[in-house]
């Protein structure tokens, strides 16, 4: 399979008919090949308008969700960010050739130790990966200019808002009450950290951001 054919077919037809044309943004997908994030077996859909499960609770949205979260987020060549829930690594990589540095977090050293391996072998050195809660993000190399939530969630951390740097984004899908998915990007201003709304989306979901089920009688 022409693997660089279909990435390009991918931008052509899922990316830039969606309102993400930009030139960084299409060279970063034209650059990071899909097919390396994805199990052996899915590697001939990895650039159809399919989510994809990489590992268990962890998936590729689609193309066209993935590049407007990341429009969304407005990366800048000099940003530091944080990507939470990284999985198999590829918004990671898509992020590298946007910012200065990226770092994924995810909760396995099985996760990590793979993402670690795949961004080497790809020469994605911007990119490194860590291990630690998703909740708590890292606040240890915090701030961050961006912070980047690979999962759908209904709640959303304190502290992955306390972790923006002025200015900062914090950029995500939320399922809100009425059951939509919306994604939306947080700034923080001084003590304020204010969201906008970016988009409809219903991408796979972090069960562990669920909102508490209330008890009724």
């Amino acid at each position: 399979m022409n693997f660089e054919a279909a990435r390009e077919i991918m931008v052509d037809s899922q990316i830039r008919p969606n309102d993400v044309s930009d030139p960084e943004f299409v060279h970063a997908f034209l650059k990071t090949p899909r097919e390396a994030f994805v199990p052996a077996t899915r590697k001939p859909v990895a650039y159809s308008e399919l989510e994809i499960e990489t590992s268990e609770g962890r998936a590729l949205w689609t193309p066209r969700d993935t590049a407007k979260l990341l429009k969304a987020a407005a990366i800048k060549p000099t940003d530091i960010v944080l990507v939470i829930g990284a999985g198999a690594g590829y918004e990671t990589a898509l992020i590298s050739h946007l910012a200065e540095t990226v770092i994924a977090l995810e909760d396995s050293a099985e996760l990590v130790d793979a993402m670690s391996d795949r961004f080497a072998s790809l020469g994605f050195d911007r990119a490194v990966a860590v291990e630690g809660k998703l909740e708590d993000g890292l606040a240890d190399q915090g701030p961050f200019d961006v912070i980047y939530v690979c999962g759908m969630v209904e709640t959303v951390p304190q502290a992955w808002k306390d972790q923006l740097a002025e200015g900062g984004r914090l950029a995500l899908v939320q399922l809100e009450p009425d059951s939509v998915g919306r994604g939306r990007v947080y700034t923080k201003a001084g003590e304020t950290v204010s969201s906008r709304y970016a988009f409809d989306a219903f991408p796979p979901k972090f069960a562990q951001f669920d909102r508490k089920k209330a008890f009724v009688f």
